[in-house]
This record gives structure tokens, C-alpha cells and sequence, in this order.
């Protein structure tokens, strides 16, 4: 009865939209069929369906995303495998694409991933997958672009190689949809209609002031990106900054900003690991900007002695990065965003990253989640950069474009539910009489300004 229904729905709908005339496709009602299975009488708020024909799944009223199947075989490629790495695939291959609010599309995964105990329905749509026509390319180029690293994980030199798979693409693809700063990281939203580009100022401010960073002080910056903090924190903070980056295409262009803003005598930047850097001096302050998720779990005890033997007693370190949430998660760092985005990358718990600060001595002052903030920036990251899909086009390919969009939409959704989140942590190296350089109180680091 459920099933004649369906029947008589889809027969209804493929009325609506072509007119009356018998749709031709022998892939229709199985297509259709498939995604009422998919979805088990879940009432899907945000998205609809389009197929490759023009028929409309539910139906045709507009919702906040449209999901386009492009061709017979899309559901196949995009299902069968069983996996993230193979729907992320299928969008690359484009077996589909997604109009409007990308984000709001991803309210299927989460229909699917609620499925993973109806076994019986799985087995029952994965005899339906096998009626819908092959993709004879499906060991196209996207498998090609993977990350294929060797050497030992989180070694010195597989680090370099993933750090560069992910930041040296292109500097102007990047510049294409970040602030003008090329702040690669939350920002911090005051309101949420906060520009992105005042929301990153804000964000810059506020480690700024969290370091109580003072004239004359020695910061040095972990991972310092294309170098949008250090330019800042010597620019409105007076300090002598030193950035440390794995990225060739960073550190070129941290060095034109650093002569263009005419900060040569206080500015430096340099190519080196972590654990390689050597300094004879020791420093004021450090910081480290969405560094900690390439250190990975072994090495978290490394990274954070590292920090304290650079640091002066008394000396403050902020580290922000991202880590997961307090909503269950099974990715395990095999899917999607491992292969083709940031390869060998390691989220932790946050107490598993404060338990190896403090055991490498470094008294924990502050903790903050900026969850929130960091949805609202993928969600700026992904308009802007689909504002620029053509400009985007000459810089990078297609399917690189695919995957950077699919990467920030699907962050943005962790971020919603809960299975990230990111934290800014701030260490302190205490003087042997117990003393640091941390401030008594909170009250200066949300005032707007800078300095």
C-alpha cells in the first residue's frame, strides 16, 4: 500500500512537471523510490530533489536547498560505496550538485547516518543501488588528486608534505574568499550580520589582548599562516614578532606584507617545523593558529614542551585550534577531508590537549569555545567563495573548486551539531615563585578597538 502510494505520488509529480507526457527514463521510479526509502517518511525541511529530467522530489515548492541528481547512475555513486570518501566522490565527479544553501543540504547525511542500524533497509536500498545504470568513470581523476603521502604520520618531513598539500594551491584562490588580512581561521562575530572582515579584526584584537601582548615584547607565531596576526600584533601592539611556517606560498607572501607594511625591523617569518626551531632567546609570548590539528595525539606532548622551552618564565602562550565536541563522532580522520583537504590531520578532546599542556608544565588560565563563531565564518568562507566560482576557475580546476566547497559547507555543519568545535586555550610558564604575565581579570579583552 506504502509502496502504490509512492507510486501514485511520483506518477503525479512527473504530471506536474512535464506536461502529462510518460517519462521515458526506466531510472525514474527506481530513483524516486531510493529516496523514499533513504528517508523512511522523514519530513526533510530544508531540501528537495531534482532529477536529471526536471522532476521534482517531494515535490517542487522551494526549501533552502535543492539537491540535483545530474545523471541515472548519481544515487549509485553516491551510495553504494557506503562511505563519506564515496559521496564526497560523486559531488567531485559532479553526479550532483547543490543549489542554494549548500550547508542546509547536508541535512540527508544526517538522514543517513541515523540509518546505519536499520540494516534491513540498507540491504534492501543497496539491492536498488544495483538496479540503477553504472558509471563507467568512476575511477576518474578525482581519485588521482588524493593526498599519497609516505614516511612515518606526523613525521617532520610527511608534515611538510601534508602542509603543503593543503596551503600551497594557490595564494590567489585563497585571497578569492578570505578577509583581506588572509585570516585563515574563526573569527570572532560580535552579532551574527558582523562583517567577516571587521569579525576577523575582532578576532586578531581579542589574542592580541588575551597575551596582553606589550611595546617592545618578542611574540613568536606557530604556523603563522600568511601572516595576517603578525602584521597586526607588531602594527597596533608595538611587539617584535617571529613566524614559523611549513608553506612556501605562506611565507612568500608573508614576506611582501612584511616589506609592503615596511616591518622588516620587527617582523620576521621563516620556513621551519615546530620541533626543529631553534632560538637562542627566548621569547615574551607565543601563540599558535589552527597549528595543534597537524601535530597529531603523539606528539601532543612534543608540541607543548616545545612551546615551554621557548617560552621565558612568566611568558604567555594561546593556542586556538580546532577539537572535538561533545557530540559523538565516528570519523576516525579517514573520510573525505583526510584524503582530499588535510591530510593526517588529528582532532582531539580538549582534555586530552590540556592534560599534555599541563603535564609539560603550563598552567592553564583560560579556556574558550568559539564553536559558534567558527559555523558563521565557514558560512561567510563558502558565499564568498561561491560569489567568485568563475574567478575561482582561474586559479584552480573544477573539481578542486567542489572540494573546497563541500570541505567549509560540511565543517560549518559539525560545527552546528556539536561534533567540533574550537577552543582558545591560554597558557601560562610560571616564574618559579609562582608568578605570570597573565592578567587579573578578563575585562579589557571584549572592548572594542584595537591596542
Amino acid at each position: 500500500m506504502i509502496l502504490k502510494l509512492f507510486q501514485d505520488r511520483a506518477r503525479s509529480s512527473r504530471s506536474r512537471m512535464d506536461g502529462g507526457r510518460p517519462a521515458h527514463d526506466p531510472g525514474v521510479d527506481l530513483t524516486l523510490q531510493i529516496l523514499e526509502q533513504i528517508t523512511a517518511g522523514v519530513q526533510m525541511q530544508s531540501l528537495n530533489v531534482r532529477l536529471w529530467n526536471g522532476i521534482y522530489w517531494p515535490d517542487p515548492r522551494p526549501k533552502p536547498a535543492t539537491l540535483v541528481l545530474n545523471r541515472p547512475s548519481s544515487l549509485r555513486e553516491m551510495l553504494e560505496g557506503g562511505s563519506e570518501i564515496a559521496l564526497g566522490e560523486a559531488y567531485i565527479r559532479e553526479a550532483f550538485d547543490v543549489e542554494g544553501d549548500i550547508v542546509a543540504a547536508f541535512e540527508l547525511a544526517d538522514i543517513l547516518a541515523a540509518q546505519t542500524e536499520a540494516w534491513t533497509r540498507t540491504l534492501s536500498i543497496a539491492g536498488l543501488l544495483r538496479r540503477l545504470p553504472d558509471f563507467k568513470e568512476r575511477n576518474g581523476p578525482d581519485k588521482r588528486r588524493g593526498a599519497r603521502l609516505n614516511g612515518m604520520k606526523n613525521s617532520p618531513g610527511r608534515d611538510r608534505k601534508a602542509i603543503r598539500f593543503h596551503y600551497d594551491v594557490s595564494n590567489d584562490f585563497y585571497a578569492l574568499w578570505l578577509d583581506p588580512r588572509m585570516v585563515y581561521s574563526c573569527a570572532y562575530f560580535e552579532k551574527t550580520d558582523t562583517s567577516l572582515e571587521q569579525a576577523q579584526l575582532r578576532k586578531l584584537d581579542l589574542i592580541c589582548r588575551k597575551l596582553d601582548l606589550q611595546p617592545g615584547e618578542r611574540l613568536l607565531d606557530i604556523g603563522s599562516g600568511w601572516g595576517g596576526l603578525l602584521i597586526h600584533a607588531a602594527s597596533h601592539y608595538g611587539v617584535h614578532a617571529d613566524g614559523i611556517t611549513l608553506s612556501e606560498n605562506q611565507l612568500w607572501w608573508t614576506r611582501h606584507l612584511i616589506e609592503e607594511n615596511r616591518l622588516q625591523d620587527r617582523v620576521t617569518v621563516r620556513l621551519a617545523d615546530y620541533r626543529e626551531f631553534k632560538e637562542a632567546a627566548v621569547y615574551d609570548k607565543a601563540v599558535s593558529v589552527g597549528m595543534v590539528e597537524h601535530v597529531g595525539r603523539k606528539n601532543l606532548g612534543v608540541y607543548f614542551q616545545q612551546v615551554s622551552g621557548l617560552l621565558k618564565e612568566g611568558g604567555l602562550f594561546l593556542n586556538h585550534g580546532i577539537g572535538r565536541g561533545p557530540v559523538p563522532w565516528t570519523n576516525e580522520n579517514e573520510g573525505f577531508i583526510d584524503r582530499y583537504v588535510f591530510p593526517d590531520s588529528d582532532l582531539q578532546p580538549i582534555a586530552m590537549m590540556l592534560e599534555a599542556a599541563a603535564e609539560a608544565r603550563l598552567e592553564i588560565r583560560d579556556v574558550e569555545s568559539l564553536r559558534e563563531h567558527y559555523a558563521l565564518t565557514l558560512r561567510h568562507w563558502v558565499r564568498r567563495l561561491e560569489a567568485r566560482h568563475a574567478d575561482a576557475l582561474r586559479e584552480v580546476d573544477e573539481a578542486t573548486y567542489r572540494i573546497w566547497r563541500l570541505y567549509m559547507a560540511g565543517s560549518a555543519h559539525n560545527f552546528d551539531l556539536g561534533t567540533i568545535s574550537v577552543y582558545q586555550t591560554l597558557l601560562a610558564k610560571l616564574t618559579p615563585e609562582g608568578k605570570s604575565q597573565a592578567p587579573l581579570t578578563r575585562e579589557k579583552w571584549y572592548r572594542n578597538g584595537a591596542g
